[in-house]
C-alpha cells in the first residue's frame, strides 16, 4: 500500500484543472491495453474531450470524480460515481472508469479508490452500486476481494483497444 498517496473527491470548482492529468492517465491505460471504451490509437484531443465532458457532469452534480495523487501532486488514478438517471432508482449509482496509470499499479491505488468511491456513494445516499469490467482482467480480482457480487458475463460485449472482442463481467454491491 502506498502511504505517499492521497485519494480525494474533486470538487466542481477544481475539476477542470485536472483534465490534462486525467487525459494522461486515460491515454496510458488505453495504450496499455485497457478496455475502457476507447480504441487505439487514442488521440490526446479525444481524451481531453472525454474529461471535459466528465467535468461538465461533475459541475451538474451528476458525477462524483475521485482521484489518487502522489505526494508530488501527480494523478495516479481515478474513478467515478455516476448517479442513475431513472426516477425509480435514486438509490443506485454506477462505478465507472476505474483507471490507474501503469507506473502506479500494484501499489494499492485501485483498492484505495474503490474504498473511497464506496464511501462517496454512502455520502450521496446510494445503497446499490453496479460496475462492469473486462472478463479475465486483473480488475476482477480486485472487485472479488472487495466483496462485490459477480452478476454475470456477456461474451463479446466490447472490443479491446486493438479491436479484439472481449467479454464483460457485471458486478453489483449493496452498501450500507
Amino acid at each position: 500500500m502506498n502511504d505517499n498517496m492521497t485519494v480525494r473527491r474533486v470538487g466542481a470548482d477544481e475539476a477542470a484543472g485536472y483534465v490534462e492529468a486525467l487525459a494522461d492517465v486515460l491515454i496510458d491505460c488505453v495504450e496499455g491495453g485497457a478496455s475502457v471504451s476507447f480504441m487505439l490509437p487514442i488521440s490526446r484531443e479525444k481524451a481531453l474531450q472525454f474529461w471535459r465532458d466528465v467535468v461538465d457532469g461533475v459541475v451538474r452534480g451528476e458525477r462524483v470524480l475521485l482521484i489518487a495523487e502522489d505526494d508530488a501532486g501527480r494523478v495516479l488514478g481515478t474513478v467515478q460515481l455516476i448517479a442513475a438517471g431513472a426516477e425509480n432508482q435514486p438509490h443506485r449509482a454506477d462505478v465507472a472508469k476505474m483507471l490507474v496509470h501503469r507506473r502506479a499499479r500494484r501499489c494499492g491505488v485501485a483498492q484505495r479508490l474503490m474504498a473511497a468511491v464506496e464511501s462517496a456513494a454512502r455520502d450521496e445516499g446510494k445503497s446499490v452500486l453496479v460496475l462492469d469490467t473486462v472478463t479475465g482482467g486483473d480488475a476482477e480480482r480486485l472487485y472479488d476481494r472487495a466483496g462485490w457480487q459477480r452478476v454475470g458475463v456477456v461474451p463479446n460485449y466490447a472490443l479491446m483497444p486493438d479491436g479484439q472482442f472481449c467479454g464483460t463481467t457485471f458486478y453489483c454491491k449493496q452498501i450500507g
